[in-house]
C-alpha cells in the first residue's frame, strides 16, 4: 500500500513538473535545434484592417479606448473600426456614435448574448483583408498594430497575436501575482513561436486572415482559442509578435480575476473539445502534442495536485519527510488565504499575493473543469472591469 502511494505521490509530482517546467525545456531544446525565422518586413502596401472591438456597457473606457485607436500608426484609409455593443444599458452606444464623424462605426446587437455572438454577428459587416481584435478595458500603444500585420507577410501565418504586459492601473492593486504568470506565458509563446505556432491567441489583442475569421464559432465559445485552431485546421500557423506590445491593467481584487479565470478555463475547455480532433497525432504532428502540453496538462495539473496532497497526507503518518511536505503545502495554502482575503485597494505583500495567486488559479481550474464536464455555458459575457492605465511607451514586458 505505502508503494502504490509512493507512486502516486512521484507520478503527480512528475504531471505538474511537466505541465510547467518540462514542457518548456524540451521547447527550448527544439528551437536550438530547428533554424531561426527571419523577421517579416514590412509589406510593400499595407492591407485593409477592420478593427473590432466588443463592448458591454463600457461608458466609462470607450472614449479613450477610441481616442486611441484612432492614433495608431495605420493609414487611416486602410482600415475600418467597429464597435459591436452587446446590448449595452449604460451611455456606451451614445459615445460611439459621437465618433462616426472620424470613421468609427457601430454595431448594435439587441439582444445580449455575450462576446462570441456579438462577434459573429459583426462578420458581414468587416471588410479588412487583416482583422484585428481587440478589447475596450487594454491599452495598445499607437506602435503596435504594424508589427503584428507584418506577421502576414509569411504565408504560412493564419493569426498573430500581440504581447501582453500585465501593468498596475492608476490607483494601487492588490493583484500583483498576476504579473509573473503573464509574463511566465508570453515566454511560452516565444518559445511554441519558434518551434512550430502557439496554441492559442491573446483576446486582449490578435489578428487574423479575414477568411478564417468568418467562420462562425458557437456563442458559448472561445474566439480568440478557436482562432489558432481554425487556422492549424486550414494549414496556417498561429503566431506571437512580441514587438506587437498591448498592456493589460491587472484586476483591482483577485476575486474579480477568478472569477474570469472560471469562465474563461470553462470556455476553453469546451472549445477544445468542439475541436477535439487537433489532439490527435496522426494527424496534427507536432501541433496535437503542444496543444496537449500546454492546454490539457495546465488544465489537469491542480487534479494531480490534489492526488499529491492525499499521498502527502496518507505518508506523513509514518514518513517524517512527507510531514514536511505537507507543511511546507499547508503553509503556501495560508499564506494563499491571507492574500485572498487582503483589502482590496491596498497593495498585498508578495508573500501572500504571489501564492494567492497560483491557488486561486489552481482552483479555478477545478471548478472550470467541473464545469465544462457538465456542460456548463458562459455565453453571457461580463467584462472583467479594469482600472484605467498609465505606462510608459515600452517594447518590454513586465515581469
Amino acid at each position: 500500500m505505502r508503494s502504490l502511494v509512493v507512486v502516486v505521490l512521484a507520478s503527480a509530482i512528475a504531471f505538474v513538473g511537466y505541465a510547467y517546467v518540462g514542457y518548456p525545456c524540451l521547447l527550448k531544446l527544439m528551437s536550438l535545434l530547428r533554424p531561426g525565422r527571419s523577421l517579416p518586413n514590412a509589406p510593400t502596401s499595407w492591407p485593409l484592417v477592420s478593427i473590432t472591438i466588443p463592448v458591454y456597457n463600457e461608458a466609462a473606457t470607450i472614449a479613450t479606448t477610441l481616442r486611441r485607436t484612432l492614433e495608431i500608426d495605420y493609414p487611416a484609409e486602410r482600415r475600418q473600426i467597429v464597435v459591436v455593443s452587446d446590448a449595452s444599458t449604460d451611455d456606451t452606444d451614445t459615445i460611439v456614435q459621437g465618433f462616426a464623424d472620424r470613421g468609427v462605426e457601430l454595431l448594435r446587437v439587441p439582444v445580449r448574448r455575450g462576446k462570441t455572438a456579438a462577434e459573429n454577428a459583426a462578420l458581414p459587416l468587416l471588410r479588412g483583408e487583416i482583422i484585428v481584435n481587440t478589447d475596450a478595458s487594454i491599452h495598445v500603444p499607437p506602435d503596435a498594430l504594424r508589427p503584428l500585420i507584418a506577421a502576414f507577410t509569411d504565408p504560412t501565418v493564419g493569426v498573430a497575436s500581440g504581447r501582453d504586459v500585465s501593468v498596475t492601473g492608476l490607483g494601487d492593486q492588490s493583484n500583483q501575482g498576476e504579473s509573473g504568470y503573464v509574463g511566465y506565458e508570453m515566454w511560452l509563446r516565444d518559445l511554441e513561436t519558434r518551434v512550430d505556432g502557439i496554441v492559442g491567441a491573446s483576446g486582449c489583442f490578435y489578428a487574423i486572415r479575414a477568411d478564417l475569421h468568418q467562420v462562425r464559432v458557437p456563442d458559448g465559445l472561445s474566439r480568440d482559442f478557436a482562432a489558432a485552431l481554425v487556422a492549424r485546421e486550414r494549414g496556417y500557423r498561429a503566431v506571437s509578435v512580441p514587438q506587437a506590445i498591448c498592456f493589460v491593467p491587472r484586476t483591482a481584487a483577485l476575486h474579480n480575476e477568478f472569477r474570469r479565470k472560471v469562465r474563461t478555463m470553462t470556455r476553453g475547455m469546451q472549445t477544445l473539445i468542439y475541436k477535439g480532433r487537433l489532439l490527435n497525432p496522426a494527424r496534427f504532428g507536432l501541433f496535437a502534442w503542444m496543444l496537449f502540453s500546454h492546454k490539457v496538462c495546465r488544465w489537469l495539473a491542480p487534479w494531480a495536485g490534489l492526488a499529491a496532497l492525499a499521498a502527502l497526507g496518507v505518508l506523513s503518518f509514518t514518513a517524517p519527510w512527507a510531514h514536511w511536505l505537507l507543511g511546507g503545502f499547508t503553509a503556501i495554502i495560508i499564506a494563499a488565504a491571507a492574500g485572498w482575503t487582503w483589502p482590496v485597494g491596498r497593495v498585498t505583500p508578495r508573500l501572500f499575493a504571489i501564492p494567492a495567486y497560483l491557488v486561486s488559479g489552481n482552483v479555478a481550474a477545478l471548478l472550470a473543469s467541473i464545469g465544462a464536464m457538465r456542460g456548463q455555458r458562459h455565453a453571457t459575457w461580463e467584462p472583467t472591469r479594469r482600472d484605467a492605465v498609465a505606462v510608459r511607451q515600452s517594447s518590454q514586458p513586465a515581469l
